[in-house]
């Protein structure tokens, strides 16, 4: 005789361990639409995997004043990249073949860094490089929001990345704080890996114009509340370039645009013997940016002295990444 037992509740009986992205199976989160499988062994072009991970989540207080503020941000920096730049500042967590111990698959230790932080008086969280972790980006805004906590959230990316993804993010993202590191195709190819990446980025700046507008809304202390800002880092021996970025962005969003011209380059160990990305930038390459800038109606920003190169380096082999840069 069969004996029927009713329960409250459905319960599942599958074994399988359960796969809470599913996007990530056949991952096309990126302009690079690898279509791998990151719950396997056979990953795509950034090497990332479908857990979390995250090689520091930590206050910092080198991020433009509008970001900073007097406390700094937490920062979630995600491992590897979608892009591979052979200058890249933050090297030794963005290569494919960094080791990323991470936080594995649970959001739980997660969230609770981030709001030991929070809870010290932090207004805001800034996730850093998540192009391609799009998904572990929303489970957290959503994780955070769940638990009454509601900071400003910044996006600091790359901007290589797609429209359609950044359209999922309307409403959830309050600051953007993107990259636009080339308008020549070529340079883009050759330091990045990227011959598409101008077009791309264009692309993906002209959305996060269309959700935030170009004007930066302060809220608590000075603290940007919406907005965006533009970063650009100019390179030694491409002043070019970084003519037509400026050009480019004037033409395609405002001149209104928060801009953020970065002279905080240096060589990298990778490129100390390159020919061009071996050297700091020099005053006449950064004064002639300046200067285009200018006299193209950008009026709001802000420009480094020559003697940022020697800050801003963070150290991710350290608990604290930017202790000695943040000053």
């Amino acid at each position: 005789m069969i004996r029927l037992i009713r329960l409250n509740s459905w319960h599942s009986f599958n074994p399988e361990p359960l796969e809470p992205f599913p996007e990530l199976k056949q991952c096309r989160i990126c302009p690079r639409n690898c279509g791998a499988d990151r719950y396997s062994l056979k990953l795509g072009y950034c090497n990332a995997d479908a857990s979390y991970a995250i090689s520091s989540i930590c206050i910092h207080r080198g991020e433009e004043p509008a970001i900073s503020g007097d406390r700094g941000i937490c920062n979630i920096f995600f491992g590897h990249c979608n892009l591979r730049c052979v200058y890249c500042q933050n090297y030794q967590i963005s290569d494919r073949h960094a080791f990323i111990p991470g936080y594995g698959d649970d959001i739980e230790p997660v969230i609770r860094d981030i709001t030991r932080i929070l809870d010290r008086g932090i207004v805001n969280v800034g996730f850093v490089s998540p192009s391609h972790f799009l998904p572990h980006t929303k489970a957290i805004i959503a994780e955070l929001k769940a638990r009454d906590h509601h900071p400003i959230f910044v996006y600091n990316t790359n901007s290589y990345d797609k429209v359609e993804e950044l359209r999922k993010l309307e409403g959830l993202i309050d600051v953007y704080l993107p990259d636009f590191k080339y308008a020549d195709a070529k340079l883009a190819e050759a330091y990045s890996g990227a011959k598409d990446y101008p077009s791309v980025a264009l692309q993906s700046l002209v959305e996060m114009y269309r959700q935030v507008g170009s004007t930066l809304i302060p809220g608590i202390a000075g603290v940007a509340e919406r907005g965006m800002i533009i970063r650009h880092l100019v390179l030694p021996g491409h002043v070019q370039n970084s003519l037509e970025v400026l050009e480019q962005i004037a033409e395609h969003l405002s001149p209104n645009v928060h801009i953020s011209l970065m002279s905080q380059y240096y060589p990298t160990p990778r490129v100390w013997d390159h020919s061009q990305l071996g050297r700091t930038v020099s005053l006449k390459e950064y004064a002639q940016v300046v200067q285009r800038m200018e006299s193209l109606g950008m009026h709001r920003g802000w420009i480094q002295e020559l003697s940022s190169t020697h800050s801003f380096r963070p150290d991710f082999n350290a608990t604290d990444p930017f202790r000695d840069s943040n000053t």
